[in-house]
């Protein structure tokens, strides 16, 4: 199943960091319907290959690019079949939105240097 990118519309500006930005939101919003799920039975969690997804925009290759949500392996499997693995997700959650906050970090020090050099301050 392909996530719909998420455009922030920096990307020419931005480049990676943009790229990034799009792909952390994607994988933050798979994640909480993970979360959302956890007692729905028969639910698989789904996540995305970020690692690929960026190399692949980072080469250029867009068709590539697009990420792809897959199913994650489950070590558990509750009785009815629910792979959510609550522990897991939450902490891959909070790994995404520190991911997604070091982007919008550098992305604002870049709005800045920008700033900066058309005021001359």
């Amino acid at each position: 199943m392909a996530i719909p990118p998420v455009s922030t519309g920096f990307g020419p500006m931005f480049g990676l960091q943009a790229r990034s930005l799009d792909l952390q939101s994607q994988r933050l919003s798979l994640i909480a319907n993970n979360l959302a799920n956890s007692d729905t039975p028969g639910f698989q969690p789904r996540d995305i290959d970020f690692q690929s997804a960026l190399r692949a925009a980072e080469s250029g290759d867009l068709k590539t690019a697009q990420a792809k949500s897959e199913p994650q392996a489950t070590v558990q499997p509750t009785i009815d079949g629910n792979g959510v693995e609550s522990s897991q997700q939450q902490a891959a959650f909070a790994d995404a939105a520190l991911r997604y906050e070091a982007s919008l970090s550098f992305i604002n020090v870049r709005i800045q240097m920008l700033n900066s050099a058309f005021t001359g301050n």
